[in-house]
């Protein structure tokens, strides 16, 4: 489903939503309150500003008695094939979430990836896919970004292992665009980004990133991720170690404004090779 249908079928949702629950006499306060949400997350429901988790769809079936239609709506709509099977539920609460706080010891994360950088690291994971293939993965990274220019954005903090600026994703120049973006991302305040140098040696998150995932009507999640693999998690005596990994990691990590200068010097390092290539 491309990204305009599928647009079109969240609000094709929400606008059935309202009309159900106008139908059952119900406000949107007392339709939150059945199913656990706030008035204000029914109004975005309707809005298709954001989007229900699949509990969420199959409780307001149950309030409004609509036979489930809106869990067959939700499950057809959280299928999404740009995603791997593992990582779609996180693309689904990324929109959902109040605050993202996340470590990449690898790769600039999803969420601030450009085109090019999606599609050097899709490509170098399917190297026999067709075309067709490549796009639609990288169209879901873009299409996940997109969050981040919303009114109702979350709050994203993100520490990046200095080794993530060197490794020239994509060749010299995409990895300077890339990590250009990143540092104008920071500059407009959209993301706090702080850089792990590599002289802080050992960390609490040697084998895979992390991502912590905080909402307004539900206990906060965690993620991490190793190759071809992911798990998500929500018991919160594991979420809460993996919080004190992050703190220990964020606080081993540069200033924000001296991880500015950090990236700034990488990008004139790829440039330099991107000259001279």
């Amino acid at each position: 489903m491309a990204n305009g249908s599928r647009q079109a079928a969240w609000e094709f949702f929400g606008t059935e939503l309202k009309r159900r629950r106008e139908d059952a006499g119900i406000t949107q306060v007392e339709l939150g309150t059945r199913v656990f949400v706030s008035g204000g997350y029914i109004g975005q429901f309707e809005q298709a500003i954001r989007k229900p988790q699949l509990d969420v769809a199959q409780r307001i079936d149950e309030a409004l008695q609509t036979d489930g239609i809106f869990e067959r709506l939700c499950r057809k709509l959280i299928d999404d094939p740009r995603y791997a099977s593992y990582f779609a539920k996180v693309a689904e609460l990324e929109g959902l979430a109040t605050t993202i706080c996340e470590f990449a010891p690898a790769l600039v994360p999803g969420l601030l990836q450009t085109a090019d950088y999606a599609r050097a690291v899709t490509l170098a994971m399917n190297p026999f896919a067709p075309d067709e293939y490549i796009e639609e993965k990288v169209s879901g990274r873009i299409d996940r970004a997109r969050i981040l220019a919303d009114a109702t954005r979350p709050v994203y903090w993100v520490v990046l292992h200095e080794s993530v600026l060197q490794i020239p994703v994509g060749g010299p120049s995409v990895m300077a665009g890339q990590l250009e973006h990143v540092a104008a991302l920071a500059r407009a305040r959209t993301v706090l980004v702080q850089v792990l140098p590599l002289s802080a040696g050992a960390h609490p998150a040697m084998t895979g990133s992390l991502k912590l995932m905080e909402f307004e009507d539900a206990p906060p999640t965690a993620y991490t991720e190793a190759v071809y693999s992911g798990t998500l998690l929500d018991d919160p005596p594991v979420v809460q170690r993996i919080r004190s990994a992050y703190d220990l990691i964020r606080a081993a990590a540069l200033s924000p404004e001296a991880s500015l200068t950090k990236i700034k010097s990488a990008v004139e390092d790829h440039r330099r090779c991107a000259s001279t290539s």
